[in-house]
């Protein structure tokens, strides 16, 4: 039996952009990557783009509270962001900065950074170039994707938690010197939070149409079955 090129193109599945935004600590990476790595699609961290550039003004001695000194420097820096789910990479000028860009140093100083408009629009076009270019589709998780990034995203998913639950999610995700307590851990996310949600240029915002899921009382395996499900489902609308 032969299948004709036009057969195996509608039965194919079909190339969908996912969007998955909310704050910290709401298992945003661990389900998008999971999701990605579940239907053959591709993954972006956008978090680790500006965590990215972020590093770069740091290493390169630039005042992250000197707006104008970050804008001017916003297009210097040349970020790769590789979406195997499996193995996503990212490197500036080169240089794999996939650890250095986790540290509390870059932590305490992406907000700053990512609130300039100049790089944010350098960032996005980022984003949608690798969007666009994505060959089966791609999920792409951040705080403004569904709202700034890809308005015109197939999926828009929005991930929340209560604040105690997120804090203990991330207190356990640090290591070493920079594992904290929990009352510290949430102090911070609420720091981060009133930033991201109160700056001018995209903030951190549920899109009106976003579908919005509770993680606090989920296993990560739900929270991923229900996002693989609500992404089969927008497939077969399609």
């Amino acid at each position: 039996m032969s299948v004709t090129v036009e057969t195996a193109a509608r039965t194919a599945p079909a190339a969908v952009i996912v969007a998955i935004d909310g704050p910290a600590g709401t298992g945003k990476s661990s389900t998008s990557k999971a999701v990605a790595a579940k239907l053959g699609l591709g993954y972006l961290d956008t978090g680790a783009q500006y965590r990215a550039i972020t590093w770069w003004m740091v290493t390169n001695g630039i005042d992250v509270d000197d707006a104008v000194a970050v804008a001017d420097a916003a297009a210097k820096p040349h970020i790769v962001s590789g979406i195997d789910p499996a193995a996503p990479t990212i490197s500036v000028d080169g240089t794999d900065v996939s650890g250095p860009i986790r540290t509390q140093e870059v932590t305490s100083r992406v907000s700053a950074v990512s609130a300039v408009p100049e790089v944010r629009a350098v960032i996005t076009e980022l984003q949608r170039t690798i969007a666009a270019e994505a060959p089966r589709g791609i999920v792409v998780e951040g705080r403004d994707i569904g709202t700034t990034v890809l308005p015109d995203a197939d999926l828009k998913i929005f991930l929340t938690a209560s604040p105690e639950v997120r804090a203990a999610r991330r207190s356990g995700e640090l290591k070493g010197k920079e594992a904290a307590d929990l009352a510290a851990t949430q102090a911070a996310l609420a720091k981060r939070d009133a930033l991201d949600s109160g700056r001018k240029t995209s903030p951190l915002a549920k899109a009106d149409d976003a579908v919005e899921v509770d993680t606090s009382e989920l296993t990560l395996d739900q929270v991923i079955e229900c996002v693989v499900t609500l992404v089969e489902e927008k497939r077969t609308v399609a």
